[in-house]
């Protein structure tokens, strides 16, 4: 699959420890698999996202794991309880992978999928008030 790559995402991921590169090109590969429209930016100076018609997923590479950061306004459901923080957040919800620990690649696509059709129909914040969820 190809897709326009941003220069200043792969010195992020090149930048990292082994480890946390391989999570990182994982969860690209995989977003961009779901829809090959998603673009990739840097935003906050140097943190990658993933975008189409709004947000969709950003990393952040800490110390000790990798966040996965969901753009849904905590609408996506999470029936594989993949979510690690942001339980309360109204904009993002994490997924944090560690090292040696696999990337959960089907409920995480799902979830990428359910996020850029949601952005296709307007966004979250839309969506949360035409269904009374706000």
């Amino acid at each position: 699959m190809i897709w326009a790559r941003d220069p200043r995402v792969d010195d992020y991921i090149e930048a990292l420890p082994e480890w946390q590169q391989e999570i990182c090109q994982l969860v690209r590969d995989l977003v961009h698999r779901v829809d090959p429209e998603v673009e990739e930016t840097i935003k906050r100076t140097v943190q990658p996202y993933f975008v189409l018609e709004g947000n969709v997923c950003a990393l952040l590479a800490a110390k000790h794991h990798v966040n996965i950061f969901l753009y849904d306004g905590a609408i996506v459901p999470d029936p594989e309880a993949i979510i690690t923080g942001g339980h309360e957040n109204k904009t993002a919800r994490t997924v944090a992978v560690r090292e040696g620990e696999r990337v959960p690649h089907e409920p995480l696509a799902e979830m990428f999928r359910q996020i850029v059709a949601n952005n296709r129909a307007g966004g979250w914040r839309k969506l949360k008030r035409e269904h009374g969820l706000d």
